[in-house]
Parts: C-alpha cells; structure tokens; sequence
C-alpha cells in the first residue's frame, strides 16, 4: 500500500531500537502513512466505518448481522457509554473522566514504555520451556499487526519445524496456511482482519477447538 519510494526512505532514516525517532524519520513515516488513504487499515479490503448522527438510534435496533459490518466498534462504543448499560455491567463505579473505546488513546498515551518489554519473544520462549503449548493467529487483511510481520518475528525465535506450511480447512474453503514449530503453532486467517473471530468467526471457532484438542488444524474438508 505504500510506494517504494516511502518504504526506502523509513529504511534510510529510522532507527527502530532507538528511544526517540529522528526528525527524518518521523517525516518518512507521516509520508507512508499518507499513502494508505483514508482506510481501515485493521481491515484493509473492507469499506471504512462512517459516522453518522442516526447511528445514536440504529443502535437501539440494531439486529445481528450475517456480514461484518464495519461501524461495529462505533456501535459497540455508544451502547458501553450509557450510564443505564454501564450500571447493569457495574462498570465505571470510579466515574472515570473519559468515555470508554475499544482502543483507549489515555492508556496509550500514558504507559509507562520504559518499564515494558520491548519484544514478546522472550515470554515465549519463558512458556515454552515452561511447556505450554502457544498458538500465534493473525488476519492476512489487517496492516496493523500483519502477517508479514509476525512470520518476521516469529522467524526470530529459530524453532525447527515439525509441520511444514500448509493450507488449512474452514467448511469447504481454504481458511488460511499454518505452519508449526516445536512449542508453537503459526496460524493465518484468510479474508480476516485484525479481531479474527469478528471477520471470520467460522475459522476462529476451528482454530480455538483445534487448540483445545491438541490437533493440528485440518488439512481438508
């Protein structure tokens, strides 16, 4: 989604372990992200979410749908702000003095990151060796944590492979490819963006049953 003039500039002048980026950086960044357009980049293949005011009463009404619907999380946001629907949840007790989202940019903005861990990887290989058994799944529609960029960090780990890529089964469609390690199992999601079970529920039903029974996801339908 982004020309190869902006992804050989952030190369050029970002330094990803670095505590701050450089003025440069930053630039190429904003330059990239403008190449996207006005998208859903959790859900790069689907129409993007517009707000309207009658969004306030659909969701009164609102049924279940059998397609995604991409105003959702805008749905979801209004109904756990009510005061009625907070109360029966007995959440918000403390009055917080911000309105709940799916994605809170409070907690985001106010993180400590210098106490966090900068990589997942070595509380893997922790469980791991602790003999847990971790599944990694990921939408191949979603920019934000994509595909690529997991099998990247993934490949890091160095785990030998006891089963080889493979396309898996949901219904009588390919679901997605898989792949798995001694420890850990790799999984893509076909057609799904960044929430799976949202997306795809179908295929997420299989990959969480396929979990639970210790069995590698289906080879066919």
């Amino acid at each position: 989604m982004i020309s190869d003039t902006s992804y050989n500039l952030i190369l050029k002048n970002c330094n990803f372990t670095a505590e701050r980026f450089s003025e440069g950086c930053e630039s190429a960044i904003y330059n990239a992200a403008a190449d996207f357009g006005d998208i859903d980049q959790y859900s790069i293949y689907t129409p993007k979410c517009v707000r309207t005011k009658e969004m306030h009463k659909t969701v009164i009404s609102r049924q279940v749908l059998a397609e995604y619907d991409p105003c959702t999380e805008s749905y979801a946001e209004i109904y756990y702000n009510r005061p009625e629907v907070q109360r029966a949840m007995h959440a918000n007790r403390t009055a917080i003095p911000y309105k709940w989202t799916a994605c809170s940019d409070y907690v985001f903005n106010n993180w400590n990151w210098r106490v966090s861990d900068n990589s997942m990887l070595p509380l893997y290989k922790e469980l791991m060796e602790a003999g847990l058994r971790i599944w990694v799944f990921s939408g191949d529609t979603d920019s934000i944590i994509p595909v690529t960029a997991t099998r990247f960090s993934l490949s890091k780990l160095n785990l030998p492979v006891k089963t080889r890529w493979y396309p898996w089964y949901s219904g009588n469609q390919v679901g997605g490819r898989t792949e798995v390690y001694e420890g850990l199992t790799f999984v893509t999601v076909r057609g799904a963006g960044h929430e799976v079970p949202l997306f795809r529920p179908q295929s997420a039903l299989i990959i969480l049953r396929s979990f639970l029974a210790g069995k590698e996801l289906p080879r066919s339908y």
